[in-house]
């Protein structure tokens, strides 16, 4: 398998899992995670030795976002944002377009893109003291990189504009009683709830499972190439906003006084 600076990858029979593994800063996505996690959900794709996919985060967090440090790069340089997009943009479509299942394991908060990631995927459990939710309103900007696609699919438009519109997070409890998510379940019995519903996966018909999943996806799929340019070039504007300048830059001073503590 191949190996990664901000990912790891491990295999137990025909289960695939893939983890975030950037723990010291919640497995924020920077620009090397970007590209990271593009190549191994295409190897997840095309591996002849698995059937099923976990996706997960090592540590507390299953991932916090957006990467601080790769923000103010953004901020600085427009044209580190636009590769940034195009990769978010490739994320959506990839996970849509593996054929495979592919299973959230939120192991913690999924925030910003990390919510994103997880809600894209085909069942999503989550442990209880976990938090999903898309913040980018509350730094400014806009929701362009996936939110505003599959929100409204799995909740509706009012409950997913109640949510992206104030960037609120919501605990994973109440996202599985509105729809957003599966399955809450106590932070102890996670994994063994996510195994015991990926061997329930493998023990099915591997061809049926995915083409099952492909037809599901083809009315996601038109909604993404509907949605996405456009939120992607709105977000590109607010990127260069004072409202997120001074959102990034008050995040900053937040760390630097915790750090000088």
């Amino acid at each position: 398998m191949p190996e990664y600076e901000t990912l790891n990858l491990s295999r137990r029979g025909r289960l695939l899992t893939l983890a975030f593994n950037r723990p010291d800063v919640l497995n924020a996505f920077n620009a090397r995670m970007h590209v990271e996690i593009l190549d191994a959900i295409a190897f997840a794709d095309r591996d002849a030795e698995s059937d099923v996919i976990v996706l997960t985060g090592a540590g507390r967090a299953f991932s916090a976002g957006g990467d601080l440090e790769r923000m103010e790069q953004c901020i600085a340089d427009p044209d580190a944002f636009a590769v940034d997009a195009a990769d978010a943009k490739r994320i959506v479509f990839r996970l849509l377009e593996i054929e495979k299942p592919v299973v959230a394991k939120v192991n913690g908060h999924a925030v910003g893109l990390g919510a994103t990631i997880a809600l894209l995927c085909d069942v999503i459990f989550a442990a209880e003291t976990a938090k999903i939710g898309d913040p980018h309103v509350k730094v400014g900007l806009v929701a362009g990189d996936g939110g505003a696609v599959i929100w409204p699919q799995l909740v509706g438009f009012a409950r997913a504009k109640e949510y992206l519109l104030t960037g609120d997070l919501i605990p994973a409890p109440e996202a599985a009683k509105m729809g957003l998510i599966n399955h809450a379940v106590p932070d102890i019995d996670l994994d063994a709830r996510v195994d015991a519903f990926c061997e329930k996966l493998l023990a099915g018909s591997a061809q049926a499972i995915r083409w099952t999943k492909a037809t599901v996806n083809i009315e996601l799929k038109r909604i993404a190439h509907a949605v996405m340019d456009t939120g992607i070039a709105y977000e590109a504007l607010t990127v260069r906003s004072p409202e997120h300048r001074a959102a990034v830059e008050a995040m900053r001073e937040r760390i630097g006084r915790k750090g000088g503590a």
